[in-house]
């Protein structure tokens, strides 16, 4: 069995709720990711992508200056455990319509595996695979 902990994104970045769109999109470009796990103190609350920000928040008109990321976060966040097998980790993504879970151990946030992460490490011939494993070319 292969489980999430070996192949789940350690390099996280976390912000509070409070944060500005603006303040994400920054982290975001800064740190050449495409999502922020959303916190209140220790407790994962969302997730925001890139997508969020465009789509949910661009294209209705809020201003990412003042508009805070707990008011276009995904939420309900579905978490999984470092140890828990990474086929039943797809498998929430497909039940929940997700493409990214926070791994959650002891309360804690510990990674991030998302669908490029199992995509590299179930079907590394895939072109998922092959754009997931790439650098970033921003």
């Amino acid at each position: 069995m292969t489980t999430v902990g070996e192949f789940m994104t350690t390099r996280l970045v976390t912000m509070d709720g409070n944060d500005t769109l603006t303040a994400a999109a920054q982290e975001m470009r800064d740190s050449a990711i495409g999502d922020v796990v959303v916190t209140a103190g220790d407790d994962v609350v969302g997730i925001v992508t890139d997508r969020d920000i465009t789509v949910r928040a661009v294209a209705e008109n809020m201003d990412p200056n003042t508009t805070r990321l707990n008011q276009v976060t995904s939420k309900d966040v579905v978490t999984v455990s470092q140890y828990d097998d990474a086929v039943a980790a797809a498998d929430l993504m497909r039940t929940y319509a997700v493409r990214r879970l926070p791994v959650i151990d002891d309360g804690k946030l510990v990674g991030l595996v998302s669908m490029g992460d199992l995509a590299v490490e179930r079907e590394p011939q895939s072109v998922l695979a092959d754009i997931s494993a790439d650098e970033p070319n921003n």
